[in-house]
């Protein structure tokens, strides 16, 4: 009669998870610091008055390393504004989640890129680069189109709701904030290198929703 088995033997045997490669990490690191570098430069800048030599310098790496991760200047451009763009889907899921209704979800989405682009360095970086794409030799989205896309889709709800007045047109109303938001922070950079952006965008946007909002 054959023993049974122990239970450490007949156990199913689970492979040890593996932890993530250090080396990867570490080129991921890189890349951000050196796309923060040129961010930085472009900001301060722009795209023609800044070299790889600059971001090199910048973050204290030699040009070849840099072009090691970005091989042209156009690709930290590119990758710069895929950054700029990756922060709205993220940031709509978060308004989402704190259950504002549409239109205080509107309100909410204004009010954080607002902070965005007052504080982080990517999303100003990937609006100078989109305003100087006559001068980039490379293929960025079309600016504007999906923020209007989405406060359109946002304001159609809200008026459903019955939280718009009764002769607000969506569509209407969602190019008119995106306009107004995004020649506020311009007018902001211009004059403050955007160290008002949220100041000035609350004072508009008081008087705008006040425009839109039903009795």
């Amino acid at each position: 009669m054959q023993e049974p088995q122990s239970n450490a033997v007949a156990a199913k045997v689970i492979p040890a998870r593996r932890g993530s490669d250090p080396k990867q990490e570490r080129s991921a690191r890189t890349r951000l610091r050196v796309l923060i570098g040129a961010a930085e430069l472009f900001t301060e800048r722009g795209f023609r008055q800044t070299s790889v030599k600059d971001v090199a310098d910048r973050v204290g790496m030699t040009k070849g390393a840099v072009y090691f991760h970005y091989p042209t200047k156009e690709a930290l451009a590119v990758a710069i504004v895929e950054e700029h763009y990756a922060r709205w889907p993220k940031m709509l899921d978060e308004v989402t989640a704190e259950d504002r209704g549409p239109l205080g979800s509107v309100v909410r989405m204004l009010e954080r890129a607002a902070a965005a682009f007052q504080h982080d360095v990517l999303v100003q970086a990937g609006a100078r680069l989109q305003l100087e794409r006559p001068h980039i030799e490379a293929e960025l989205p079309t600016p504007y189109v999906d923020w209007v896309a989405l406060l359109e889709s946002l304001l159609t709800s809200a008026k459903e709701s019955g939280e718009l007045r009764a002769d607000v047109v969506p569509g209407d109303a969602a190019r008119s904030l995106v306009s107004a938001f995004f020649g506020s922070q311009h007018v902001s950079d211009v004059l403050s290198g955007r160290a008002d952006v949220v100041a000035r965008w609350q004072t508009l946007s008081d008087l705008l929703f006040r425009a839109l909002r039903a009795d």
